[in-house]
Order: structure tokens, then C-alpha cells, then sequence
């Protein structure tokens, strides 16, 4: 293979690396909303949406090691990679925002169906183009530094486009969902009068007392929502809707900061008689001021339908961008070289890693380490929805991710490089590691200490996602160099080979992940359609759901309850925190006994190649 000697321009760096911004902008809005979007909003159940995206990632196994022949195989005029780069990433825009706008009407097996079916799809078309993107480094840069430069470019760049949908998503989707919801023709806003309701007293730890007050000056409902929601028993909390409530003088309301505030309710209505019932949880200090006698108005608005539409409108976007930054790259990067890989078939690409011990040493590295942020991310969302919770816990979410991922991008920007002046990659790996299980452990601590403002959070934030960012840089370097290895090794240079794999474990980390995830939320009862009752034993069935909020409060006036189970919220804080540190651990123990590329074997490995080329 003969490389060219000209230097990398500024255009091509900067068409590489804003081509890896739009690419993980669409991985990171599959990766941390798939679960949260088809179980939360959408209905699917937990367990469900597990399964359907460990199989998408067994299917991967068998799809990823494919492309890389298919990469292998392709001879164009526009060269090896540049098609399947272009092909893949305008297939995979179009089926990320199919996957993110669901029908509403769809339900039961028809949503899991289409779930499972867009899901599979979107993962066989990001392969299509993510496999030639990371194959394309060592086709148009020189080994060595340059190699090490572009990958960390790309790398960062990558964290970049994370970083941005980490931050933006939530606040973006609640915009976009706001300005839509208004307009849509499949909303219908329903009143129902002489609403049984209730008022319970709540202590400062947020137990009820015992003490409920039932209103019998006249209660008022109104709900805005889907459709499709009014077709099934149907429930609300300050989670999942926007409220505004009248409680004699006494005024909630989520837009109003200066108002008085709602610390829960819960709305349930019957499909069947349309019978429904609202409790409202109060302060010891407002439930004194309120008679049995006072009337109630609310009116709700369905938070759950605004998330439904703003993420259908929000993925559009990103899917724009995601084409348009690939097609720069497409334009702007020119193969220098013609590298002649040899193909092989699929069970022959699973032997060619096996004999390159280096290269599987790093993807058993990258799956462990990408398994354990990604069991994070996949739950944070819940963390602070249902654990630190309060109606700004969106702001309070976004104000996290907005610190963390500035953290991650001045990591590898800033951070990495500084390092590098004093440590080598290998050194560097190791403070990582350490630092993103320091971050965990302190996050656990701060969690179990009852730790309710945001701010404090920040700090483990910082040690964890500086640790990621740095990482995404580093195990890419390191793979890349198991190429140069693998030719020395076994005469045959595997691109495509090796950075297939890269895509598949990364994928399969997303797959155990989100598995881990739904299992959490399943065994802790952590979801939407879990309500706060429904854990209390109450009847949770069609038809059913009013009775249950009824006895529900019976067992409050007769015993006085939690709220919130702290079960569950502590189980979510353990299973996000601890169970991480265990992967890194293990991570850590492999990636030492296994990987020996250092800076020094490195070099001789570049020099075997040099003296091998120049005897040929």
C-alpha cells in the first residue's frame, strides 16, 4: 500500500470531523431515548423493549462482520468507503425518524412489532455507514502520529455530537412537542364534573400522614391528551402532565415558579363510566388551609403526548443534520491510497480476530467499558425523573448533562492532550478508569445521603465524563493500532475487519445496557404506568383503575404511606452506580493483563512493516 506524503489540509479535518459529529448525535439519540421513548411515552413494556434490543444486537453479530466484507469487496471510482458511507447514512436518517414517530393508534403487538422492526433496521443501516467511517483513517492518513491525530479528532468531534443531544434533547423535545401538540388533530381535551377528590397532608419527608381531607364542594376535571390515551383506563401525575389546580383559594400550578406548589397528585379515570378520581398531595402548612367544603377545578395537560410529538420532530432534525455533516465528508475526503483487503466469509472474519490477540483484548475492553456508561445514561433519565424528581426535573437534567458533556468535550479537547504531554496512552487509560470509579462511588454516596439539589452532582459528573471522553479517544487509538499489529502478525491488513468489530460491540454495549435498564426498571416498578397506588396493592386493571386510587387512599387514612417506595429508588441508584464499577473493574483487569501495545512496541512494529514494505 503506498501512502501519500502530503499532509492532512485543514478542509479535510474538519469535513472528517464534522462527519462524526452528526454520526453519534443519531447513535447517543438511539442509544440513551430508545427505551425511554418506546417505554415511558409509548407504552411498550420494559422487559419487552429489553429483549427486542438484545436480539437487534445478536443480529448484529452476524450483519456487522458482513458489511466488512462487503466494504472489503467494493472497487469505485469514488473508492472503497465513500458509497457505503453516502448509502448508509441516508438510510439511516430516514429510519431513525420513522423510529421515533410511532403511530399512536398502534398498540399491544402491533407497537412492539414496529418497534422491533425500525429498531433492527436502524442498527443494519448505521453499521452500512459507521464501518467504512472509522475504516476510512488508515486509508488516507500515514501511520504514527497522524493516524493517532485523526482518530483522536475523530473521536472528539464524536463526543461533541454526543454531547449535544445529551443536552439539548430533553428541553428540545418538550419545545418542539409544545409548539406541535397544540395543532394536532389527534388531541381532544375532556371535562368531567363532580370528580371524587381528595386532599392528603404530607410530612417534610414526603410520607403521607394519614390525615385526607374528601372534597364535597364540587370538583371539575379537565384533560387534554391523545386519543388513543382516553381509550384505556387512564392516569396522570405531575411527572407525566402539565396541571394547573384550584383548591378553594389556593392555586398550583408547574408554569407558575412563584406559586404555590403541588408536592404529587394523582388523576385516574374509569374508560368504561368515565368516572374519575384525583388525589392532590399537599404541605402540612397549605392542607391547613383547606376545608372540606372548598371546591376544586384542575386542568391537566398530557406531558406524555408533547415528549410523544417532540421526539418524533426533534429525531427529524437530527437525521437532517446527520445527512448533511456526512455529505461533507463524503465530498471533502479523498482516499489517498487503495488499501486491497482481503475478503473472507463471515465465520472466517470471527477467526481473523481471534488471531489477532491485541485486537480482541480491546473489543472485550470497549464492551465493558462502553456497557458501564451506557447502564448509566439509559437510567439517568429516571434517576431524575423519579428519584430527585420535583416539576424541574427536565431543567435539572439538562443542567447536568449540559455540565457533563461540556466536561467530555473539554476532556478530549483540552484534557487529553495535556495529559499526553506527560503520560503516554497507556498510563492515561488507567487515571481514566480510576476516575470514572471514584466519580460512581462518590454519585452513590451523594444519592444515599439524600442529595436533592443538582448542583452537588456535578462533581461526580465531572470525574465520570471527563473519564469517557478521554476514553472515547483512547480505545479508538489503541484499535487502530491492532491493524498495524494484525499485518505484522498474520501478513494481512483487516480494516474493515477490526472496525467492524469496533461497531458490533459498541452496538452490543447499547444492547446490554438498555437490557440492564429495562430489567431495573422492571423489578423496581419504575415507570409511567407504575403508579405510585399501584405499588400499594391497589386494583390496577381497565375499568378498575378509579377503585384502586380509592383504596389506595383508604390504606393512607388508615395507615399513612410513602409516596415514593424507596425500594425503588434505591435499587435504581445501586443498579446505576455499583454495578458500573464492577465493569470497570473487570475492564481494567483484562485490559492489563492482555493489551501490550505500548508506545514502544509500537515503534517496532512500524519499523518491522517499513523494512518489510521496502524489501517487497
Amino acid at each position: 500500500m503506498e501512502q501519500g506524503k502530503k499532509k492532512l489540509t485543514g478542509k479535510e479535518k474538519f469535513a472528517y470531523g464534522i462527519g462524526a459529529v452528526g454520526k453519534d448525535m443519531v447513535y447517543m439519540l438511539s442509544a440513551s431515548y430508545i427505551l425511554y421513548y418506546y417505554q415511558d411515552i409509548m407504552g411498550v413494556s420494559a422487559w419487552v423493549m429489553g429483549i427486542i434490543l438484545l436480539i437487534a444486537r445478536v443480529f448484529d453479530a452476524f450483519n456487522d462482520p458482513l458489511m466488512g466484507v462487503l466494504v472489503a469487496k467494493t472497487k469505485t471510482k469514488w473508492g472503497k468507503f465513500r458509497p457505503w458511507l453516502f448509502i448508509g447514512t441516508l438510510t439511516n436518517a430516514v429510519i431513525l425518524f420513522l423510529m421515533f414517530a410511532a403511530p399512536p393508534s398502534l398498540s399491544g403487538s402491533g407497537l412492539v412489532a414496529y418497534a422491533a422492526a425500525f429498531y433492527i433496521l436502524w442498527g443494519v443501516t448505521y453499521t452500512m455507514m459507521d464501518i467504512p467511517y472509522w475504516s476510512m483513517v488508515p486509508a488516507f492518513t500515514d501511520g504514527g502520529k497522524e493516524r493517532e491525530n485523526m482518530s483522536a479528532l475523530g473521536r472528539t468531534c464524536a463526543g461533541v455530537g454526543s454531547a449535544i443531544v445529551t443536552i439539548v434533547t430533553v428541553l428540545a423535545v418538550s419545545a418542539l412537542g409544545n409548539a406541535a401538540v397544540g395543532k394536532s388533530a389527534d388531541n381532544e381535551t375532556l371535562t368531567v364534573t363532580d370528580t371524587t377528590a381528595y386532599v392528603v397532608e404530607m410530612d417534610e419527608t414526603g410520607a403521607a400522614t394519614g390525615n385526607v381531607k374528601t372534597l364535597t364542594g364540587g370538583a371539575t376535571l379537565g384533560i387534554t391528551a391523545n386519543k388513543a390515551e382516553f381509550e384505556n383506563a387512564i392516569s396522570f401525575t405531575t411527572s407525566n402532565a402539565k396541571y394547573d389546580i384550584t383548591i378553594g383559594n389556593l392555586v398550583f400550578s408547574s408554569e407558575a415558579k412563584d406559586a404555590l406548589t403541588v408536592n404529587e397528585f394523582d388523576v385516574v379515570m374509569d374508560d368504561k363510566d368515565g368516572e374519575a378520581v384525583i388525589a392532590v398531595y399537599v404541605s402540612e402548612e397549605n392542607y391547613a388551609k383547606i376545608s372540606e367544603s372548598d371546591g376544586m377545578t384542575t386542568y391537566l395537560s398530557s406531558k406524555k403526548e408533547v415528549e410523544r410529538v417532540g421526539f418524533k420532530w426533534f429525531s427529524l432534525i437530527v437525521a437532517v443534520l446527520f445527512f448533511g455533516f456526512i455529505l461533507i465528508t463524503c465530498l471533502f475526503i479523498k482516499e489517498k491510497s487503495t488499501v486491497d483487503v482481503q475478503t473472507a466469509k463471515v465465520s472466517d472474519m470471527f477467526k481473523a480476530l481471534l488471531q489477532n490477540d491485541q485486537a480482541m483484548a480491546m473489543v472485550i475492553t470497549i464492551v465493558l467499558v462502553n456497557s458501564a456508561t451506557y447502564i448509566t445514561s439509559n437510567l439517568l433519565i429516571y434517576f431524575f425523573k423519579y428519584d430527585l424528581g420535583g416539576s424541574n426535573w427536565q431543567g435539572d437534567y439538562t443542567t447536568f448533562n449540559t455540565f457533563a458533556g461540556a466536561c467530555q468535550i473539554l476532556a478530549m479537547m483540552a484534557f487529553f492532550p495535556l495529559l499526553r504531554k506527560f503520560f503516554n496512552t497507556m498510563k492515561i487509560f488507567y487515571i481514566c478508569i480510576f476516575s470514572a470509579i471514584g466519580g460512581y462511588v462518590i454519585l452513590l454516596i451523594m444519592a444515599l445521603a439524600g442529595t436533592s439539589s443538582v448542583y452537588p452532582f456535578l462533581a461526580p459528573g465531572f470525574f465520570i465524563m471527563a473519564a469517557v471522553g478521554m476514553l472515547n479517544v483512547i480505545v479508538t487509538v489503541f484499535l487502530a493500532n491492532t491493524v498495524d499489529y494484525g499485518e505484522l502478525k498474520n501478513n494481512r491488513r483487516d480494516e474493515s475487519v477490526i472496525f467492524s468489530m469496533q461497531t458490533f460491540v459498541v452496538k452490543l454495549a447499547s444492547g446490554i445496557a438498555a437490557l440492564v435498564a429495562s430489567i431495573c426498571l422492571s423489578i423496581f416498578n419504575i415507570s409511567e404506568s407504575g403508579s405510585t397506588y399501584a405499588s400499594q396493592g391497589g386494583e390496577v386493571i381497565d375499568g378498575m383503575r378509579c377503585y384502586g386510587l380509592k383504596s389506595y387512599i383508604a390504606d393512607i387514612m388508615a395507615n399513612g404511606v410513602t409516596v415514593v417506595s424507596n425500594n425503588s429508588v434505591i435499587g435504581l441508584r445501586f443498579v446505576m452506580t455499583v454495578l458500573p464499577v464492577f465493569v470497570l473493574v473487570v475492564a481494567l483487569i483484562i485490559f492489563k493483563a492482555r493489551y501490550k501495545l505500548t508506545d514502544e512496541k509500537l515503534e517496532e512494529i512500524t519499523k518491522e512493516l517499513a523494512s518489510k514494505k521496502a524489501k517487497a
